[in-house]
């Protein structure tokens, strides 16, 4: 398939209600933050595996279509599939920890194999020099960290479990059944937000799709993961969240013919304020979205996506 021949941003809208869009391992899996103005942060690497599990969802079996950094996976193996496809006939390959290219013509028919078989690699790139040596490949969709258009007040919320893990669980619950201060449950924590509108930026590069074959069928598989995405990831964490917008600059040529901020520029998302009150956000309905589509420069065209 052709590489796509023009370069394109993006800027995607989504929300959350009473749910974490993105807990963070080192602070209790409070949802992230800017500590400085208090804006919820959700990092490209959560957004790009959101756009891994639609992929793998609609295109499960299909040739070129497969997904690299996935649940329990072993990467090396799927390293060792390129040297197999490579090295025909070569039988240390299926028994060797350790693999290197022995030329770079050899190496750039590895990186390929990787970029034709695996969507997320030819799509966001990928290191692959872990032990049995691929190279690294530096993908052409980039997505910025999203962040929050208001503060965000992260809950903390008191839940219950009625169930006992072991027998000696249940028996100390018995146990303390007889003092009235106690209660025949377990307690657990889970943090949420009650709501929060997000706004991420992505960059989408032709010159370095040429180099992994990035198509105008995975761009458009691109576009319909970041749509529908959050309607097959749903989790107690999770309940509400949906993509709200999805605005598409398309540039004329391969380099582009407007910088990406002044593109950016031309979305405005605002709160707003009836009678005066400033009442926490609550739903999308609370903010309005423009977009200065009169102002594009030549050589730039916008979809509205969503």
């Amino acid at each position: 398939m052709t590489a796509i021949q023009n370069r394109y941003e993006f800027v995607y809208l989504f929300d959350v209600k009473n749910g974490n869009p993105n807990g963070d391992p080192d602070a209790g899996n409070l949802p992230r933050l800017d500590p400085e103005t208090s804006k919820g942060l959700v990092s490209d690497v959560c957004l790009k595996r959101k756009v891994r599990n639609y992929v793998q969802m609609e295109k499960e079996g299909e040739t070129k279509f497969a997904i690299y950094v996935q649940e329990n996976a072993i990467l090396n193996e799927k390293h060792r599939e390129a040297y197999l496809d490579v090295r025909k006939g070569d039988k240390d390959v299926r028994t060797a920890k350790k693999l290197s290219p022995k030329s770079d013509e050899e190496a750039n028919s590895l990186r390929k194999f990787m970029c034709d078989n695996f969507f997320d690699i030819r799509c966001f790139g990928a290191v692959l020099s872990t032990g049995i040596n691929c190279g690294q490949v530096r993908g052409p969709v980039q997505v910025a960290f999203a962040s929050s258009i208001d503060p965000i007040m992260p809950l903390e919320i008191s839940i219950t479990r009625m169930a006992a893990t072991s027998e000696k669980e249940k028996k100390q619950r018995e146990e303390s059944a007889d003092d009235e201060r106690q209660d025949n449950r377990t307690m657990g924590r889970k943090h949420i937000v009650p709501y929060g509108l997000y706004r991420a930026h992505g960059f989408v590069s032709a010159k370095l799709a040429a180099r992994t074959g990035f198509s105008n069928d995975d761009l458009d598989l691109l576009w319909k993961s970041l749509v529908n995405m959050f309607d097959h990831d749903r989790s107690a964490a999770r309940g509400e969240m949906t993509a709200r917008r999805l605005i598409v600059f398309k540039h004329a040529s391969e380099l582009g013919n407007a910088p990406a901020h002044t593109l950016f520029e031309l979305v405005d998302v605002q709160r707003k304020t009836e009678n005066g009150t400033d009442e926490p956000a609550r739903d999308f309905g609370n903010y309005t979205v423009s977009f200065a589509k009169d102002k594009l420069p030549q050589g730039v065209e916008a979809l509205e996506l969503i």
